[in-house]
This record gives structure tokens, sequence and C-alpha cells, in this order.
């Protein structure tokens, strides 16, 4: 398992757990960002990361993204 911040363009993944309260939950939740759902990575140079979900495609923050664990 490690955190979405730590993955390259290109590299597609399984969501597995979100590292957080409630509240962040709750928006990545309502964000599609589900654990099982596989994700893609679009882009990664130290600020948004870029993400690929279904046919979404998604900007968050380094801090947010840092509590996504994927594998």
């Amino acid at each position: 398992m490690m955190q979405l911040t730590d993955l390259s363009p290109g590299q597609e993944v399984t969501l597995i757990d979100i590292i957080g309260g409630r509240g962040i939950r709750s928006k990545l939740y309502s964000m599609g960002l589900i654990p099982g759902i596989k994700l893609t990575v679009l882009g990664n140079r130290g600020g948004p990361i870029m993400i690929a979900v279904n046919d979404t495609r998604l900007a968050l923050g380094f801090g947010m993204a840092r509590k996504i664990m994927v594998e």
C-alpha cells in the first residue's frame, strides 16, 4: 500500500483506504473516490494531483492526495 502522491503519471491503481476523519472521507466519497475503485494518475508534479476515475478527471490538492492509500 502507498500514498497516491507516490505514483507517477500513467499508473493505474485501486483505492484501498482514506486516512482521515469524517469530513475528508465524505468529501472524497462525494467525488466518487470510494474503496475498491480503480483510478489512473494523469499528472503528479508536486502540486495538485490529476487523476482519472471512470470518465471523470479530478484535481486533488497534495495534502488531500496524501490521505488516499492505493495499491
